[in-house]
């Protein structure tokens, strides 16, 4: 799934030196980059993969899509998924690995502080020559949607978030300082791991799936009536005009597992 499919832009842009806020340096490779953070007293390096167009066209700069593992799973489960679209040059993607396979969202193994790994993962991409670092998205699944939420809650780095195969919980709410971003929610209505109607698993409390998506529509003043549309027999809630001209879809897909 293909977070630029959302209406707003993924259209690359000229290279610019204004698009940073330092001076890039770096060339642009496939590479594992590694950033160090303190966990439990510990100076752990995580990985973090970059997959890069094979021809990187040095006049222009790339979207970045971030994409967030499951529980469980590891960051390059990502490279062939969206191979086709970085070997096409849609856009660069950057693939964080889950300290002990997971994304810290409360009652995971994991206790790091993941908003300042994402923090940081940014940072060391500032310097690194085309890119666009002011069109950042975020795409997760299972624990790693979890995850995309949480920075969407937390953060103002992307301009929109895909969250797959989960949606909001009661622990983590929309704050009231939480920056307006566009939301593409997809959801299986046979997901027998995270309930679509709500419900408790992994130690959280999911909000039912189609109020999720609501109450993100809800605090950026979204028109609350969504347009409904039937697609190959699933259905699509699109709310719109919400703030800062965002806005926030949700895919119910009828015959979708956790998958």
């Amino acid at each position: 799934i293909y977070i630029c499919l959302l209406s707003i832009s993924c259209d690359k842009t000229e290279n610019s030196s204004e698009i940073n806020e330092i001076e890039p340096t770096k060339e642009l490779i496939t590479t594992t980059i590694y950033i160090t953070q303190n966990i439990d007293g510990i100076n752990v390096q995580r990985p973090v993969i970059i997959q890069t167009p094979e021809n990187i066209d040095l006049s222009i700069n790339y979207p970045v899509v971030f994409a967030f593992h499951g529980r469980g799973g590891t960051n390059i489960s990502w490279v062939n998924k969206l191979k086709s679209f970085t070997d096409n040059g849609e856009f660069v993607g950057i693939y964080p690995q889950g300290y002990l396979k997971s994304w810290n969202l409360g009652t995971e193994p994991s206790k790091a502080d993941d908003v300042s790994f994402v923090n940081s993962i940014i940072e060391e991409l500032k310097e690194y020559k085309n890119l666009d670092m002011n069109k950042l998205y975020a795409i997760g699944t299972s624990n790693g949607s979890g995850m995309v939420n949480k920075l969407g809650i937390h953060t103002s780095h992307f301009k929109a978030i895909a969250p797959v195969v989960s949606q909001l919980m009661e622990s983590m709410p929309i704050l009231d300082n939480t920056k307006p971003v566009s939301i593409f929610q997809i959801n299986g209505a046979k997901d027998f791991t995270i309930p679509i109607n709500g419900g408790s698993a992994f130690g959280h409390n999911f909000l039912d799936a189609y109020k999720s998506a609501e109450l993100w529509a809800s605090n950026f003043e979204c028109n609350l009536s969504p347009e409904v549309r039937s697609i190959n027999g699933n259905t699509q809630y699109l709310f719109t005009g919400c703030n800062d001209n965002k806005e926030v879809k949700y895919l119910r897909i009828e015959n979708g597992g956790h998958n």
